[in-house]
């Protein structure tokens, strides 16, 4: 590390909750397509009472390390991705994620930030849910690729670039979903290839928030610094350890974590009319998101019967 060992470890006993709290945070990054924010956000932002920007930011520092080292062992272990979501999903990240921080942050309140991130993962629930209903063939890749193809996988990153300008998470639960729901993707290669998407939209909003908007605080940094020796371990660990495990436990898994993450949020944030609106809007958008693409079934694999010869005798 570029800080001596005992400041490292000063860093880490200082902030000792926030390492923690990246140990569980840092193996879901690496090994699911929820990402690390999906816990660092809701845990800054309830139990230690840290400001939903600064979990935002130091969501996005975070991961900009630890899903970059899971991005290396997928890389380097040859798991199989989706190169051209990556590629597309980016671009439109790249422009969601400022557009993120420079245009809707700044006028959202905090706790309509922090239900907007609870509907987030409420509706990847759903999603999750639905995909444990459906026991159909999936492809390893996207069948058809064309105009189309590339202008909604770029939709798609915008939008969710814009949720992890919000709250430092949203590309990839976004773009898992689409590949799953929509293409009938594996599970398999969506997973890692969100990975990937939320390594490249982190380190473009940590660039963002470092050298453009220059709102990188001391007391975040200190956050980061306590964090990086538990995810540069616990990101690739996480790889290969939800390789080795059942689609239903991690299922499952998820799901327990997301519904005690919606019934904290509405026990501890005040519904002001403000908080519910926006909850409202968001739910509508994604729910509707989602069952149009659970309903659609352009890329589905047609289910063929077997075909039985007879030998004669």
């Amino acid at each position: 590390m570029l800080l001596g060992s005992q400041q490292a470890f000063g860093y880490l006993l200082n902030q000792w909750q926030v390492a923690l709290t990246m140990v569980f945070g840092s193996m879901i990054a690496g090994g699911t397509s929820i990402g690390g924010g999906a816990v660092a956000f809701p845990v800054f932002t309830k139990l230690l009472q840290i400001s939903p920007h600064d979990a935002k930011v130091f969501s996005l520092a975070i991961q900009a390390v630890g899903m970059s080292a899971a991005t290396l062992v997928i890389w380097s272990t040859g798991i199989r991705v989706e190169e051209r979501v990556i590629r597309w999903g980016s671009l439109g990240g790249s422009l969601g994620i400022v557009l993120g921080l420079r245009c809707f942050a700044p006028w959202l309140p905090p706790d309509a930030v922090k239900m907007v991130f609870t509907i987030l993962l409420s509706s990847f629930a759903i999603t999750l849910v639905a995909l444990n209903r459906r026991h159909s063939l999936r492809h390893l890749t996207i069948p058809i690729w064309g105009t189309q193809q590339r202008g909604l996988i770029f939709l798609m990153g915008l939008m969710g670039g814009i949720m992890s300008g919000l709250v430092g998470n949203g590309i990839d639960i976004v773009l898992f979903s689409v590949m799953v729901l929509l293409f009938r993707i594996s599970e398999k290669v969506a997973t890692p290839t969100s990975v990937i998407l939320m390594a490249i939209n982190a380190l473009i909003g940590l660039i963002l928030q470092v050298f453009v908007f220059h709102d990188f605080s001391v007391q975040v940094q200190s956050y980061w610094f306590a964090a990086i020796p538990v995810v540069v371990v616990g990101a690739p660990l996480g790889v290969m350890i939800c390789s080795l495990l059942r689609r239903e436990t991690i299922a499952h898994i998820l799901i327990s974590l997301i519904a005690i993450e919606l019934t904290t949020s509405l026990l501890l944030i005040p519904l002001r009319p403000t908080v519910i609106y926006t909850s409202l809007i968001t739910f509508i958008l994604f729910s509707t998101l989602n069952y149009w693409m659970y309903r659609t079934q352009t890329y589905a694999i047609p289910f063929q019967k077997p075909i039985y010869t007879w030998k004669e005798t």
